[in-house]
């Protein structure tokens, strides 16, 4: 069963505050969705039009058009008691002061409610502009977090794999991966999909491996190479000739990001199988580490034919963001 599932049904979360304790419910609602709290006239009007702009931006290196965020309304007098349960929040109000702060399970647990407030519509509209990706990290983290936290309730056993061994890691992957190549230099993990459209052929995967360090300066430009050399001699496709390549039609985008007190790339695009009619999407890591000069690469990619895939992306990469480096 695919998180966003699990991710609905949350455990309860014990609380005190002075000598009165209480058990906070559990949250709902899926992950990469937030309800946002606001007048409908707002709503309807300029200010939506900036919320949803904004917050609900295009995630890149997806076939299909997917946001980062999928968004819900609901005006604060509608704003009652089982609404207050939902995981993600945001609440916008016109105030005297300008500001954009996050509380924890305020209402429910696990839960993230972001208030954000101007003077008037115009200062909404502008600080929701300005403050967007602040906004939309601090909900999309939360989540990765999260589900982090379920993948550890039933994370595969290190141990087995010489790759993991060899290279000094861990990475918190739950226990519907199953090997397909485990070399000592290169893991490939899938899990097959359970649900959905997909069900059947479709499949997640992560990779793992690294290469020696070479010039920093050129490496972004590289990461595309380096794909295809790893596809060519571990990801056969069904005939010779066919491997896994970055699709040569769509140019990946490439960030610099730090991964647990790393400097690392994240780069998003999307693969194919050379001379097949086979592709999805995929995110790549590749961490710079200095100490054991090498580059450490994690990457996940899909096969989901047509359906959406941004939940698929977003549990591969809580998956890389828990790599620990030993």
């Amino acid at each position: 069963m695919r998180i966003i599932t699990i991710l609905c049904i949350s455990l309860f979360l014990t609380s005190c505050i002075g000598n009165d304790s209480y058990v906070l419910p559990a949250s709902v609602g899926r992950i990469n969705k937030v309800l946002v709290v606001v007048k409908g006239s707002l709503w309807a009007g300029e200010v939506g039009d900036e919320i949803r702009k904004s917050l609900s931006e295009l995630q890149v290196g997806l076939p299909q058009s997917e946001p980062i965020l999928s968004l819900a309304q609901v005006a604060p007098s509608g704003f009652s008691s089982m609404m207050r349960k939902t995981r993600n929040i945001l609440v916008i109000e016109e105030g005297d002061s300008i500001h954009v702060n996050a509380l924890k399970s305020k209402y429910a647990s696990p839960q993230t409610i972001v208030y954000l407030s101007a003077k008037d519509k115009e200062g909404i509209k502008q600080v929701v502009k300005e403050r967007a990706k602040e906004i939309i990290d601090i909900f999309r983290e939360s989540d990765i977090r999260q589900t982090q936290k379920i993948f550890r309730a039933k994370k595969l056993d290190d141990s087995e794999y010489k790759t993991f061994k060899n290279l000094s890691i861990s990475l918190t992957i739950p226990k519907e991966f199953k090997t397909v190549d485990d070399t000592g230099e290169f893991l490939w993990l899938r899990q097959h999909l359970r649900s959905g459209i997909a069900r059947g052929a479709g499949n997640n995967n992560i990779l793992v491996y690294a290469l020696p360090l070479k010039d920093v300066a050129t490496m972004r430009d590289d990461i595309s190479a380096m794909r295809d050399s790893i596809g060519e001699k571990y990801i056969p496709g069904a005939r010779e000739g066919m491997y896994m390549i970055t699709e040569k039609a769509y140019a990946p985008h490439t960030y610099d990001v730090e991964l647990n007190g790393f400097k690392a790339y994240e780069t998003r695009g999307k693969w194919e199988v050379k001379n097949a009619f086979m592709a999805g999407p995929f995110i790549n890591y590749s961490i710079i580490d200095e100490k054991n000069d090498r580059l450490l690469v994690v990457e996940g990619f899909t096969y989901a034919p047509s359906v959406n895939k941004r939940e698929f992306l977003f549990e591969l990469e809580a998956i890389a963001k828990s790599i620990v480096i030993n």
